[in-house]
């Protein structure tokens, strides 16, 4: 359990979605914390989410919601004021939409990030602040050897990548986060506040409403349940690491309790060796775990695509003794057991339906 103390605000920027719901729930079962979401609405399962928020919180009047959009300057000003903790999970997340409207990806990833730094940085206050980039900051490793092993590729690069890696972004999506990350880490070490970055490989686990272009290992779950086909861009021997929600969780609360040591630092966090898979191993598994296999057809591969993509995650682990714990087959059960416990949201196909189905608050409160 975290350590109580005398004040904690938490704002959570994206709060609604996966990542946010998680760590909210966390912080308002674990800490005395205030919380306060901050969202748009706009990804699927949102509104459920802060349903399952506001019961979590029931009257202990800790838990706030501000309906507003990360590129709305003046919402984003008036919600840092009295934080003493900023998470910054708002983001556009699919390659393929920064491709199709490039503009709306760099407004919101990079333009929304940097709304945030200066509000914070015009309040005087010096919020502990994290905020989740990805790995697709590293490029498409076009230079690396790989081979194929079994059902997917290898290289000699077994270790994964670490911090060092050179940026190389090699997409839209890549350059906005890749843009956002720096102009973190440098509000940090320049107006001396307590930053860090997380460069993260694929997460996943239950409160996940995944789709083909961000949480695949739902999605793959999903639809072998479902009985929907899926589409695999590339071969399917393409290896990701997974790293469980819960894992992830423990990660944030790792650097924030060792601000000493991790204040601006940037971080490589993912599953790791042990937790690396190819698409192809994970409908295996998916059929080991859920007796069920999905049905795919392959397409062609995407631009900036990662042949593979393991992490280093040794130097968050060398800071704070952080490591991963849970399986990939774990995960897999934890997702299952969420989908089996929420039939009634996965009924609806439109995102529409699905976000006004049974269980959903019709009408939820707007601060400013």
């Amino acid at each position: 359990m975290a350590r109580k103390e005398t004040f904690r605000s938490a704002l959570i920027f994206g709060g609604a979605g996966f990542i946010g719901t998680n760590w909210a729930a966390r912080l308002l079962e674990t800490t005395e914390a205030k919380v306060q979401i901050f969202d748009n609405l706009s990804r699927q399962g949102s509104r459920h989410n802060l349903a399952y928020l506001q019961k979590l919180a029931g009257r202990s009047g800790r838990l706030q919601i501000t309906i507003g959009d990360v590129r709305d300057r003046e919402m984003v000003s008036r919600s840092v004021r009295l934080a003493t903790e900023i998470y910054n999970f708002a983001a556009q997340v699919a390659v393929t939409t920064s491709i199709e409207d490039p503009r709306l990806d760099f407004e919101v990833n990079t333009g929304g990030t940097f709304n945030i730094l200066e509000s914070v940085r015009s309040s005087g206050n010096h919020p502990f602040i994290l905020f989740t980039s990805t790995n697709k900051v590293y490029g498409d490793f076009a230079g690396e050897s790989v081979r194929i092993e079994g059902r997917r590729y290898v290289s000699s690069a077994s270790a994964g990548s670490n911090e060092t890696q050179p940026l190389d972004f090699h997409s839209p999506y890549g350059c906005s986060k890749g843009a956002a990350d720096q102009y973190v880490h440098d509000y940090g070490r320049i107006f001396n506040l307590p930053t860090a970055v997380l460069r993260m490989s694929c997460i996943a686990g239950q409160r996940q409403f995944g789709n083909e272009d961000q949480g695949w290992v739902a999605h793959f779950l999903y639809s072998a349940l479902l009985g929907n086909p899926i589409t695999i861009f590339g071969t399917g021997l393409q290896v990701r690491d997974v790293l469980s929600i819960q894992d992830l969780l423990e990660a944030f609360e790792a650097i924030r309790r060792n601000t000493d040591q991790t204040r601006g630092q940037i971080y490589n966090v993912g599953g790791g060796a042990r937790n690396a898979v190819s698409l192809l191993e994970l409908l295996d598994l998916i059929e080991h775990v859920t007796g069920k296999r999905p049905e795919y057809r392959l397409e062609p591969g995407r631009p900036g695509d990662q042949a593979i993509y393991i992490t280093d995650h040794s130097k968050i682990t060398r800071h704070t003794g952080w490591q991963p714990k849970i399986s990939v087959t774990e995960t897999l059960e934890r997702i299952n057991a969420f989908f089996r416990s929420n039939r009634a949201l996965f009924a609806q196909t439109r995102v529409q339906e699905f976000e006004t189905s049974a269980g959903v608050i019709a009408d939820l409160p707007r601060t400013a």
